[in-house]
């Protein structure tokens, strides 16, 4: 039992870290945090749920076309709500963002309706029984993707001349300027990333409940700054972990409590982690800026 419960927590933080790797990105680049992620989300699983049911059947077809949409997306909203704003008070694109966000909410709910939208079966349901496991078709799908990529951004900071780039203006953008580094391509790409990680997590959420609606995203949002809070500000391997650890603690909390307190159970591990270690499980790595 315990086991089982263990890997579908598993499933569930990797789409956890898929979000809260995003808030991560923005905010060790910019020192920002982009409360419109959550409504990025959504879009992204919407999308998902337009090229699934009316396009294709095909779900890395739906998974590229809501990455492709959300990235776009994140472009404007850089543009929009956060470009005015350089070097003005910190809370200004709080505001911001969560206008954003409102609009991009009330804008879904307008067109979709507030109503659940079921997520079609894009995946043959096929379960293979390993020991006391039970694992189908779906949650390895799921998982794997959301593995490939996490493994992609990895790779991407790690290896590429703009993740190396991206990963130089997160410590100085000053610094990162004078050296060459061109910070508004950075910036961009940035919000192109982690808006396309958004998006694919929003239709492995559709695959993995089946269902979706225009408040989706307030409630992934949370979690998502919650992981980032968890894994340490600024860390991209810290969000990874942050989210493995949540969806963890909220599936034991409906296994061994009730569904009703799976929020309240696994925020209130999450405070006491925080209390014990407040920069996070892997530590910050955001420098102050003046």
């Amino acid at each position: 039992m315990l086991a089982q419960q263990l890997v579908n927590g598993v499933m569930l933080g990797a789409v956890y870290a898929l979000i809260a790797i995003g808030y991560t990105l923005i905010f060790g680049v910019l020192g920002m945090l982009h409360l419109a992620h959550g409504e990025v989300f959504m879009i992204g699983a919407f999308v998902g749920l337009v090229v699934a049911t009316h396009l294709s059947g095909n779900v890395m077809l739906a998974l590229a076309a809501a990455m492709l949409a959300t990235g776009l997306l994140g472009l404007l909203i850089e543009r929009v709500a956060f470009r005015p704003l350089r070097g003005a008070h910190h809370l200004a694109p709080l505001a911001t963002t969560i206008g954003a966000g409102i609009a991009l909410q009330e804008t879904a709910r307008w067109y979709f309706g507030p109503e659940q939208q079921g997520f079609p079966a894009t995946i043959t349901l096929t379960l293979w029984e390993v020991g006391p496991l039970r694992v189908s078709s779906v949650q390895v799908f799921i998982l794997a993707a959301a593995l490939a990529l996490m493994a992609a951004v990895h790779l991407f900071l790690a290896r590429t001349r703009a993740g190396r780039a991206v990963r130089a203006t997160a410590e100085d953008p000053a610094v990162a300027g004078l050296l060459g580094v061109n910070v508004e391509a950075v910036i961009l790409i940035t919000f192109f990333v982690a808006s396309t990680l958004a998006g694919a997590a929003g239709v492995l959420v559709g695959l993995a409940y089946n269902s979706v609606h225009p408040f989706i995203g307030v409630q992934m949002g949370i979690k998502g700054l919650v992981v980032m809070l968890l894994g340490g500000l600024g860390n991209v391997p810290g969000a990874m972990l942050g989210g493995v650890v949540l969806g963890v603690l909220e599936v034991l909390g409906v296994a061994y409590l009730a569904s009703s307190y799976r929020d309240a159970f696994a925020f209130g591990a999450v405070m006491v982690i925080l209390l014990w270690r407040p920069e996070g499980l892997l530590g910050l790595r955001v420098q102050r800026r003046d």
